[in-house]
């Protein structure tokens, strides 16, 4: 098989050098410095002035290119997917919506059959991120309001039939149910987070006690201790946002699209939780690379309007944001833009955080000896130029 030979400004956990990736079946086989002899079979993939970077990893993504996975079909699988995959998303979970519960198993299946069948020139699936109906109604942001229920364990069974696809699952903890949840989650190997909650401190040191180890989107759609404050004066107290901010053990996320958190808070995430601890997501919708105007978040049938103006999605009335409309390139650029952060750290915080909070590090997620060759080329911008999965190179469709 031919060795490829990426060469140019190399993107590392730590640092960004001048060397030579090299990639032998599907594999990286070697890192060499700048002007080393490069084997005779080599094929020569110059970054220009441009990066050799490892590939980016979304794991709270909803759909692109007019597809989102809760329509429950191969087409608009294909379509997110290859959509995402120009942006340098070489893998992500698919993440569900609050939906009925057929909707739901629907994108169970597809995402275990895109799982073990890719789509060639798409994101490689790494499971789903099932996200809701497990959420508190008052919490719900802009997803539908009828489908929210409580975990009960007839149902939540079923969908962990799905645990061999499944990366992560959502639950506010304070419904009833969530422990047991939580608790069936972890005995089937498969990750928790809280999200869309408003749960108290204590709700949440419980829910670590359970084996909670993620949250999602910080600063959206969850407590603090403004919103408790309606429920008990005095003494105030904290929330999700708190006990994310303060539990060393949890990990969490952030849309840095520009639009939904400001230049601070993405600077007090960062300084709290560390690069190691803090990933890069898109949150992004169907409207991912499509046109101004009206879409549905979730299924085509039941799910909610959104509309999409300025790179971002709002709800109808233009009160408040409604998912992400752009892809993981945008946020790469916008968090380095707006904090000044290295772009090493940058990078990791969109492939190899992401890698060790779905588990997936000792495979992906950087670009080190014997891990899958999941590579891209950026130019000097940090715009995708090419993308490779497997050491096998995407045909990018045009956007």
């Amino acid at each position: 098989m031919t060795t490829l030979a990426f060469v140019g400004q190399i993107i590392f956990p730590d640092r960004v050098s001048p060397g030579v990736v090299l990639v032998r079946e599907g594999r990286i086989a070697e890192i060499l410095p700048q002007g080393a002899h490069l084997p005779a079979d080599a094929t020569v993939i110059s970054a220009g002035d441009g990066y050799i970077s490892p590939g980016f990893i979304d794991l709270h993504v909803h759909g692109g290119g007019g597809g989102d996975f809760m329509d429950g079909t191969a087409e608009a699988f294909r379509a997110a997917l290859t959509t995402n995959a120009r942006h340098g998303t070489t893998r992500l979970a698919a993440t569900t919506t609050v939906a009925t519960h057929e909707q739901i198993l629907a994108t169970l299946e597809q995402t275990r059959a895109f799982r073990l069948n890719p789509e060639p020139n798409g994101s490689r699936v790494l499971g789903a991120h099932f996200y809701g109906p497990y959420f508190r109604y008052e919490a719900r942001g802009a997803h539908p309001g009828g489908p929210i229920r409580p975990p009960i364990e007839e149902e939540f069974s079923q969908y962990l039939a799905y645990a061999d696809s499944l990366v992560t699952c959502t639950v506010a903890p304070e419904l009833p149910g969530a422990k047991e949840f939580a608790l069936a989650c972890r005995d089937r190997g498969v990750r928790t987070n809280v999200g869309h909650s408003w749960a108290t401190f204590d709700q949440m040191t419980q829910a670590v006690e359970w084996g909670v180890r993620h949250v999602d989107h910080l600063f959206c759609a969850m407590s603090d201790k403004s919103k408790l404050r309606q429920f008990q004066m005095y003494p105030m107290q904290g929330g999700v946002l708190e006990a994310t901010l303060y539990y060393d053990e949890l990990t969490t996320e952030v849309i840095a699209d520009g639009k939904h958190l400001d230049t601070s808070l993405l600077n007090l995430a960062l300084k709290i939780k560390g690069a190691d601890r803090l990933a890069l997501v898109t949150d992004t919708s169907r409207a991912l690379d499509m046109p101004d105007g009206e879409y549905l978040i979730g299924p085509l049938i039941g799910g909610e309007r959104l509309i999409k103006r300025d790179d971002v999605g709002m709800t109808p009335d233009g009160k408040a944001l409604a998912s992400s409309c752009v892809g993981m390139d945008h946020m790469v650029r916008t968090f380095q833009r707006l904090t000044g952060r290295p772009l090493w750290e940058v990078i990791r915080m969109a492939s190899l955080t992401p890698a060790r909070i779905a588990g997936h590090e000792r495979e992906i997620g950087s670009l080190e000896f014997g891990k899958r060759a999941d590579v891209l080329v950026l130019s000097a911008e940090l715009a995708v130029e090419r993308v490779f999965v497997d050491g096998s190179e995407l045909a990018l469709s045009p956007s």
